[in-house]
């Protein structure tokens, strides 16, 4: 197991918090020779990779390529994974723009019942009151608070629900 330098963490941190997990800017100060080593290091570990930057949305640039083209660098499900973010939460996180930043690094952060929540809620079926209680050792109106207040509210997050014939409901992150 390779042990991230604090250099590589704060990189793959700032990522999963940008629009498209875009890993630039780097961290003040690392530049040069730096910051080609450290990036390459990370590209061959397979935690950054290196896309064709779309200049028309103004992404950064790593590197030119000729003809107006350029490339960027963004953190792979590998990289955030190494830091212990879940990559399916940081998609769901992406889309949000009105989202306070506080709020959204609550939910991405690993082993947090929020993250749980969203996991659960993100599954095929979804999930209902009863298994997210079972999950998450919280009280049925606490969840019923996180999903209204956290999810909705806070994060922006849409939240469906169904009544199942059985008399239950399940509840479902939209993916819109």
């Amino acid at each position: 197991m390779t042990i991230l330098t604090d250099t590589q963490t704060l990189i793959l941190t700032r990522a999963s918090a940008r629009p498209g997990n875009l890993a630039l800017p780097l961290p003040e100060g690392l530049h040069g020779a730096a910051a080609k080593m450290a990036i390459g290091r990370m590209i061959k570990l397979g935690w950054i990779e290196e896309v064709e930057a779309n200049l028309r949305r103004g992404e950064p640039l790593w590197r030119e390529t000729g003809d107006g083209h350029g490339t960027t660098l963004i953190a792979t499900d590998t990289g955030l994974d190494a830091i212990g973010i879940d990559p399916l939460v940081v998609r769901t996180m992406a889309g949000l723009r009105d989202a306070k930043p506080e709020a959204i690094a609550a939910a991405q952060r690993p082993g947090t019942k929020l993250a749980q929540l969203i996991a659960m809620l993100q599954a095929e079926g979804g999930a209902t009151i009863a298994e997210i209680a079972e999950a998450t050792g919280w009280q049925h109106h606490s969840i019923r608070g996180a999903i209204s207040g956290s999810l909705k509210k806070k994060l922006g997050l849409t939240v469906t629900s169904e009544k199942l014939a059985e008399g239950g409901r399940v509840y479902k992150l939209s993916s819109t």
